[in-house]
């Protein structure tokens, strides 16, 4: 990686250099979480010895609700998808528990090891929504698609408008799921590498806009559903009388996508491009200014793939009653087929608009190649499919020991015993949420441990549950951008090593650390602001 000269260097740049540094003599990440899972093993075993439980009150499915569900998949949480036939969001209750350690080294542990090796990694849904996304990205990446796609890109939008471009349509992809970990970050990478910028910060934009604001958006999404129905079960606990609707922080999110998308600009431009400096790696041969007569017959192949697309699936989601709709209420845009499964929506569209591109341009020569594409695609997986095989192991011992929940309990504990005004105790809110989002990085999990807890404890207070509704969502997002536990951080690793082949842990840690502490700043103090001068939260 190519860097400024060491005498024109902030003492931030060297400190990021030193964080690089270290981070990337850390052994292979497959290696850290073998050594992470034998920690967790030996600590769940000494707090189970201890005697180590917490109590209290937990958001839970009714039991009819579970009943009727139990041969239909289950709900997985990677911080945005529902099943929307799993998820009665209006049907959970409030109900007292009591959680203990769990040892891994007892009968039971022992036997959980051994007998959930494939269904942890076959419940780790990143894996597939990978494989699945690069059946369609792989055509379009190997036909030249999104070459042309990016190069249009340079041509039509001002050279100083597209890194906020990229910044705004990162954080607005989190309507699509994890579609912008798959689409959005190698995109930024690739687009400034064709202005002659360093990919690297590429790279960085997508991660830090796609994670580090994934909890808000100009539109509704799945996960506003789930997050308002806990929400209003808390709420319950002690004003029966009194629920929060799906547009409740509406207006902050609107504000905060803006507020982000200029941020995450300005940290691109002004902290990580200096600290990178000039790209020294290989860069694509020198190509003409415009696009060639194949490559325009390609895009327009393409764009009538696409309309293609569009109106088959037009037709399966805007008649009433069709299939993609919510089978019982009728919604499409929240809790509904068509949203849960959009990831099918991306895979097709880029696999159709590929393979028109690859015909129209003359890159593909028939269905072989298509085929061919797609394996090629899945071969380069295999690293990271095992690593993910390590990871879900990790996660799944981890849960399994309670220690996350008992940990979040004792600091949400400590927080509400410090006796402080209302605004400086949904900072500290916003603080512990992003500490245990090191550790549980699924929005619903933590929400439900967290709901019953903070939003009654903030009503008594004269506080609004809207405010504690978006407080969460500033704490959830940011750390998603350092924490290996997120799902896609090895595969945005894989993505660093393609510009640089030293790129490791410490890059990616290095590149984000200046997006996180700013996000954390100006995010809180937009928060703040809001909260002193009383504006509406949303509808």
């Amino acid at each position: 990686m190519s860097e400024t000269p060491a005498a024109s260097k902030s003492f931030m740049q060297k400190l990021l250099d030193v964080v690089e540094r270290v981070g990337n003599k850390v052994p292979h990440p497959a290696v850290i979480f073998l050594i992470l899972i034998a920690i967790v093993v030996v600590l769940s075993h000494a707090l189970f010895v201890a005697g180590t439980s917490v109590s209290y009150e937990a958001i839970v499915p009714a039991a009819e609700s579970l009943a009727a569900n139990e041969n239909q998949s289950m709900p997985y949480d990677f911080g945005m998808a529902v099943d929307y036939q799993a998820i009665d969001a209006k049907n959970y209750v409030i109900e007292p528990r009591e959680v203990a350690a769990k040892s891994l080294l007892t009968t039971d542990g022992i036997r959980f090891i051994y007998s959930s090796l494939i269904p942890n990694f076959m419940g780790f849904t990143a894996v597939g929504l990978m494989i699945v996304a690069m059946v369609g990205a792989g055509v379009a990446e190997e036909a030249g698609l999104v070459k042309a796609l990016i190069r249009k890109l340079v041509i039509v939008a001002p050279s100083g408008a597209l890194t906020y471009i990229l910044a705004f349509v990162g954080i607005v992809s989190s309507i699509g799921a994890d579609a912008g970990y798959l689409v959005l970050i190698p995109l930024g990478g690739a687009a400034f590498m064709s202005l002659g910028r360093h990919p690297l910060a590429g790279l960085a934009l997508g991660f830090a806009a796609v994670a580090g604001a994934f909890t808000v958006n100009m539109l509704i999404k799945p996960l506003d559903a789930v997050l308002v129905e806990f929400t209003n079960d808390a709420i319950h606990m002690v004003n029966p009388e009194l629920s929060i609707g799906l547009t409740s922080n509406l207006w902050f999110s609107i504000a905060s996508v803006i507020v982000l998308t200029l941020l995450i600009g300005f940290v691109t431009e002004r902290i990580i491009e200096p600290r990178l400096g000039k790209y020294a790696g290989e860069t694509p041969a020198e190509e003409s200014a415009g696009l060639s007569a194949d490559e325009a017959r390609g895009l327009r192949f393409a764009g009538m793939a696409m309309a293609a697309v569009i109106l088959v699936f037009a037709l399966l989601t805007l008649p009433a009653g069709a299939p993609l709709r919510n089978p019982t209420t009728g919604e499409l845009i929240g809790n509904s087929p068509f949203m849960n499964g959009l990831i099918a929506l991306i895979m097709v569209s880029f696999l159709a608009t590929g393979a028109a591109y690859g015909i129209g341009a003359g890159t593909l020569k028939g269905l072989s190649a298509i085929i061919k594409a797609i394996e090629k695609a899945i071969a380069g997986l295999g690293g990271l499919i095992f690593l993910l095989l390590i990871i879900s192991q990790f996660v799944a011992y981890f849960n399994y020991s309670n220690m996350g929940t008992i940990l979040a309990l004792k600091l949400s504990d400590a927080l509400k015993s410090s006796n402080i005004g209302p605004l400086a105790l949904l900072i500290g809110f916003i603080v512990v949420v992003a500490i245990i989002d090191l550790l549980i990085s699924g929005a619903i999990a933590k929400w439900a441990i967290f709901a019953p807890i903070f939003v009654p404890l903030l009503i008594r207070l004269g506080v609004d549950p809207e405010a504690v509704l978006a407080a969460y969502r500033i704490g959830d997002s940011p750390m998603n951008a350092i924490t290996p536990l997120n799902a896609y951080f090895a595969l945005v690793v894989g993505f660093a090593q393609k510009y640089d082949k030293e790129a490791g842990v410490g890059t990616v840690v290095a590149l984000m650390l200046p997006y996180v502490g700013w996000l954390f700043i100006v995010w809180t103090a937009l928060f703040a602001a809001w909260f002193w001068l009383g504006l509406p939260w949303g509808l």
